[in-house]
């Protein structure tokens, strides 16, 4: 019988995956901000850097786009797979997917998928923008032939897909951003942001926290805000790397952890505890679906 204690590949004591939120100007024309299309900040400058750290680091990473992006950065969603690097799927506009009906989802992510697919690429994987599902969800995307969910909360578990939950404070927009200091105050009691070292002490502390546990812990950082925390990118990169040649962590892409999870359902019985706070209104209950 396999040991319950050594679930990852190589017999790693944890799992690690790098992700990366937002590309192009989706996330800002749907908050009803006057960006033009086209040539964005995140696709002409950010880009690049981001993939040229993690080629440094011998890293690679899941990056969650909006679907919009292979209408308008075709050739910058090919450069993220060809660098080694996965796409999954961040809604069409990133819209808050929590307050979608249910006909909606499903007109939301065919038609992403479809246009992933047109260009080539397979996407494995779904993360929510606001991190909530909706109670059709994963019934959805197991019917769309996706292998894993990346929503807010915590444990890695299979129902209908694998869910590869992620923590608010390992997020690095957490924080940063002053629009998310309702959400730190619900969960740290404190409104005040720790800026970028705070950004690489809690990701570094999530790496070694699921070391210890024996569990998989998803980063969460966003492409448009390498150049403001690329130093704290490159020591959270550094901490995996060094831990993953030392053997106690595999690093891998969600879709590679997906994989594993689904090929070995008996190390992966526990339920995953999803996190049902809306970061727009933490005090209140979750919109309704």
């Amino acid at each position: 019988m396999a040991d319950p204690t050594v679930r990852w590949p190589g017999g790693a004591r944890a799992a690690v995956s790098v992700t990366f939120d937002n590309l192009g100007e989706a996330a800002e024309q749907e908050l009803g901000l006057p960006t033009p299309t086209g040539r964005h900040y995140s696709v002409t400058t950010a880009l690049p850097i981001v993939l040229a750290e993690l080629a440094d680091a011998g890293a690679r990473a899941t990056f969650f786009v909006e679907g919009v992006n292979t209408e308008t950065y075709p050739d910058a969603l090919q450069s993220i797979v060809d660098a080694g690097h996965e796409c999954a799927y961040h809604a069409w506009h990133h819209e808050d997917w929590s307050r979608l009906s249910g006909a909606a989802e499903y007109e939301n992510l065919t038609r992403g998928l479809a246009a992933m697919r047109a260009c080539d690429l397979e996407p494995a994987g779904f993360r929510p923008p606001g991190g909530l599902i909706g109670d059709r969800t994963l019934a959805l995307l197991q019917a769309e032939g996706l292998s894993y969910c990346s929503p807010a909360g915590e444990g890695v578990a299979i129902e209908r897909t694998v869910l590869l939950p992620f923590a608010w404070p390992n997020v690095d927009a957490y924080h940063l951003l002053p629009q998310f200091a309702p959400l730190r105050s619900h969960i740290d009691g404190s409104v005040d942001s720790g800026g970028h070292a705070q950004v690489a002490d809690t990701l570094m502390a999530s790496i070694d926290d699921s070391i210890a546990n024996g569990s998989h812990a998803t980063l969460v950082l966003h492409t448009w805000l390498i150049e403001a925390e690329r130093d704290a990118v490159r020591a959270i990169l550094g901490h995996v790397v060094s831990a993953e040649r030392r053997g106690a962590l595999w690093a891998a892409r969600c879709d590679e952890v997906a994989a594993w999870v689904q090929s070995h359902p008996d190390l992966f019985t526990d339920a995953a505890n999803l996190d049902t706070t809306s970061w727009l209104d933490p005090s209140g209950p979750a919109p309704a679906t």
